[in-house]
Parts: structure tokens; C-alpha cells; sequence
């Protein structure tokens, strides 16, 4: 009795680290408070900030599907985590592989079906989430940049698919997933070069083994200037907000520049994390 308790313990721990649920969790977190702010419209009564069955059917098949897209991404990746991060692999250990795509098929198809449930429109963003993440996956992750816009446009995607369901087009809403997908595109591109040697051992051509690390970082300084000149420029009449704003992003900025080492980059993956929920918690302020 006891060994299958400790097996079905180590199995669930397994199971969350690989679906990721510090993230599933910053996701959740994201599209409550665009839920809260937004689409409630501010209201001041305690009762406009429960959510509603609606939107936790929409939030669930939201996470089922990052869920998903996070096994697929470890079963492709393997032999490339063995290189880059071996105490992360999962799949293969504890996790066999068919019981990877099994569980990766029910989650995706469980959010359709609950898209379904909403209306068709949630139903095909499902299924064209679950197919993009595949390809990245299986395809779109080992090419140069390509890979990074989808899952970057993916990420905004979270906050887009409730002004799809409540039919808000507030344009917070799309400020703030212009914001994710700037953030993801930073976050995505400083992963791959966090992951540089194991990329390069497997034949992938990421920006950073095709240019160089220091051309890449180049390319974000170029991203950054383009975000702090599009977001700062909308924040200016909440001085409060863009002061912050350009303290993290020169804070940011300071640390690119220093990274060297493997350990910087993933400090600045978190950061980009961190940020991402610092933007969302700010539109109660907006």
C-alpha cells in the first residue's frame, strides 16, 4: 500500500513539473485580472470580482491547452534537455513517453470540448493553439525566429481569447497582449540562448547559434527600444506607471548586458515572468 502511494505521489509531482504549473498558475492569474478589470469594467461591488462558470470553463481550457503544449515540447526535446537541463526531463523517467502523448492527446481534446461549450469560435482557437504548439514543437522551435513569434503570439493570446468569448473590444486588451508578446518574444529569445549548447549539439538554427549571441543581443536591445517607445508613449499620462515602466526596463536592459553565463539567462527568463504579472496587475491602476 505504501509503495503505491509513494509512487502515485512521485507520478502527480512528475506530472506537474512537466506541465510547468508555476506558469499554469501565472497564466490563470493574467486572464483573472483581465477578467476583473476589464471586462467587469471596474465595478467597485466585491461581487463584479467572481468569476463566472463561463470563465472558468474558458480559463481551464485555457490551461489544459498550455498544459499540453508544455509535454509535447519536453517529449520532442529530450535529447536536447539531456544537454541543457537533465535534472528537468521527466518524460522517459517516471513519465513514459506513450503516457506523455496520451495524457497531452486528453488535455487538448478536453479543452475543445469545453470550447465547444462556449461557442465554436473558443472551440477553433483551442484546436489552432493545440496544432500551433505542436508544430513548434515538432518543427517551429528549431528554426531561427519563427518559433519564438508563434509562441510569443500564443502567450498574448491568453489575454486576446477573452475579448473573443465576452466580445470586449476594449482596447486595453489589446494593449496589454501587445505587451505579453513583447515580453514572450524577449523571454523566448533569451531562453535559446540560455539553451545554445545544447541546440547546437541537436542541429537547431536559433537566432543566437545562427547570428551569435552577441548579434542577438543586439536584436532584443532592438526589441526593447521599440517597446519602452510604444508603451511608454501610452502610459504617459499615468506618470506613476511610467516611471516604473522604464526603471524595469533599464533594469532589464543593464542585466543583458552583463550576461554571460548560463545562470544570467535564466535569471532574466524569470524577470521576463515576473514582468509579464507585474504589467497585468497594473490595469488596476490604468
Amino acid at each position: 500500500m505504501n509503495f503505491h502511494f509513494r509512487y502515485l505521489r512521485a507520478y502527480l509531482k512528475a506530472l506537474f513539473k512537466l506541465v510547468r504549473w508555476p506558469n499554469l498558475i501565472l497564466v490563470l492569474l493574467t486572464q483573472y485580472i483581465v477578467f476583473a478589470f476589464i471586462v467587469k469594467n471596474r465595478e467597485t461591488e466585491i461581487s463584479s470580482f467572481l468569476p463566472s462558470i463561463a470563465f472558468f470553463i474558458l480559463s481551464v481550457g485555457t490551461l489544459f491547452i498550455a498544459a499540453a503544449g508544455y509535454i509535447i515540447n519536453d517529449y520532442y526535446d529530450i535529447k536536447i534537455d539531456l544537454v541543457n537541463k537533465p535534472g528537468r526531463i521527466v518524460i522517459g523517467r517516471i513519465i513514459t513517453r506513450r503516457q506523455a502523448l496520451l495524457i497531452h492527446s486528453i488535455l487538448n481534446f478536453s479543452a475543445i470540448g469545453l470550447g465547444l461549450f462556449l461557442s465554436w469560435k473558443v472551440a477553433l482557437y483551442f484546436a489552432a493553439c493545440a496544432f500551433l504548439l505542436w508544430l513548434y514543437s515538432n518543427y517551429l522551435k528549431r528554426t531561427p525566429l519563427i518559433g519564438n513569434i508563434i509562441v510569443s503570439l500564443l502567450t498574448s493570446a491568453t489575454i486576446w481569447i477573452i475579448s473573443l468569448y465576452y466580445r470586449e473590444n476594449d482596447k486595453l486588451i489589446y494593449i496589454y497582449s501587445l505587451f505579453a508578446f513583447f515580453i514572450s518574444l524577449l523571454r523566448e529569445v533569451i531562453k535559446d540562448i540560455e539553451d545554445t549548447k545544447g541546440d547546437a549539439t541537436y542541429g537547431c538554427k536559433t537566432l543566437p547559434i545562427l547570428i551569435g549571441v552577441r548579434k542577438t543581443k543586439i536584436f532584443l536591445y532592438g526589441v526593447l527600444i521599440l517597446f519602452a517607445v510604444l508603451f511608454l508613449n501610452h502610459f504617459k499620462s499615468f506618470h506613476g506607471l511610467n516611471y516604473i515602466l522604464l526603471i524595469l526596463l533599464l533594469y532589464l536592459g543593464f542585466k543583458l548586458f552583463w550576461a554571460d553565463k548560463q545562470k544570467d539567462y535564466t535569471e532574466l527568463s524569470l524577470f521576463c515572468k515576473w514582468f509579464m504579472l507585474a504589467g497585468a496587475l497594473s490595469l488596476g491602476f490604468v
